[in-house]
């Protein structure tokens, strides 16, 4: 009998599932128009000048983002930039050979040599040798908090004892209160896989998340806080029931963008793996037609060598999860029509 029932389940979700994933792909961009980590319209147009050996465009872009302290979008750029560079920075060794002084050849400099430090066997001591490089970023311009989150970065590679750290922490915040950028790199260093707690870091993020400005992804915080409670195994209800708030602030944030939006995309992204964990899969699905084409490597890269594939394996699992659970008529479809005597 039992096995009689489990079988009829199973059939029944089967027959859930044919009926309605077709229609859940509503919204959905197909696999081949699913983008990994596709720059916006400003930045696209530098990479590729920076394909062809060309700088000016790139040097333009972050002119622009610094004259105008749009800090937010200096930092994504000058990541990207560099990020493009540890595997063709040709174009950055002729912009650094044009205008060796230039604060955002510098910048971008200073991050790919951290970016190299990081992957290196010596990372301790390869980070502590690009210390000039950030100083040298830091120095020209004042204003800019970018720097400083590459600094937080290198302290957290380089063992930086708290109140080093502590004081990194307070040249940012002075500079640009909420950024993002630097709020992440603090949240890592306090996260339990480094040399905080899980509590230090949901303390941390949700605090970062109360003070933050209305729009700012800042108030977001809290699902990377999430995502790190997560990978630490096995949870209690207690944290069980704070990384769903953090999921709701989350969802609430990502409403307040447009859907397709490419700002938010790696937040969305983020969110969705949270939600997956959580068995929340509508919400889930939600979160993946509001991501659209924009898949970022963030958090996918965590777990595979493949993110684009990841994304499209955890998508095409929320659509089957929701269409196995939707009921396979409504209750208007049950009703038989008035007037019928079956």
């Amino acid at each position: 009998m039992v096995r009689t029932m489990s079988l009829l389940r199973a059939l029944i979700s089967t027959a859930r599932m044919v009926r309605h994933t077709p229609q859940l792909s509503a919204g959905l961009p197909p696999d081949d128009a699913v983008l990994l980590d596709a720059p916006d319209d400003r930045l696209g147009p530098a990479l590729v000048a920076a394909a062809l050996g060309e700088y000016e465009p790139a040097a333009k872009l972050l002119a622009t983002t610094r004259e105008s302290a749009e800090w937010e979008n200096r930092d994504r750029y000058v990541m990207r930039l560099a990020a493009f560079a540890h595997g063709r920075d040709a174009w950055l060794t002729t912009w650094l050979r044009a205008a060796p002084r230039d604060p955002d050849a510098l910048l971008v400099k200073a991050e790919l040599a951290i970016r190299r430090a990081w992957e290196s066997p010596a990372r301790a001591e390869r980070l502590r040798e690009t210390g000039p490089l950030i100083d040298a970023a830091a120095d020209g311009d004042p204003r800019d908090p970018v720097p400083w989150r590459v600094a937080l970065d290198h302290a957290r590679g380089t063992h930086a004892t708290h109140s080093a750290f502590e004081a990194l922490w307070e040249q940012a915040v002075r500079r640009s209160s909420h950024h993002y950028g630097c709020h992440v790199a603090a949240l890592q260093y306090l996260s339990a896989q480094w040399y905080g707690s899980h509590r230090e870091c949901f303390d941390f993020a949700e605090q970062a998340a109360y003070d933050a400005l209305p729009g700012s992804l800042v108030r977001a915080l809290p699902v990377r806080a999430a995502f790190t409670q997560l990978l630490g195994g096995r949870l209690t209800s207690v944290q069980t029931d704070r990384i769903d708030a953090a999921a709701d602030l989350a969802i609430t944030v990502s409403a307040e963008y447009t859907a397709c939006d490419p700002w938010p995309a790696e937040v969305r992204n983020l969110l969705v793996y949270v939600l997956v964990e959580r068995g929340r899969w509508d919400a889930a699905l939600e979160q993946f037609r509001l991501i659209g084409p924009y898949a970022t490597s963030f958090p996918w890269t965590c777990f595979t060598d493949d993110p684009l594939g990841q994304f499209l394996e955890t998508r095409d699992r929320a659509r089957i999860q929701v269409a196995s659970a939707t009921p396979l008529r409504n209750r208007a479809e049950r009703r038989p029509p008035r007037g019928h005597y079956a």
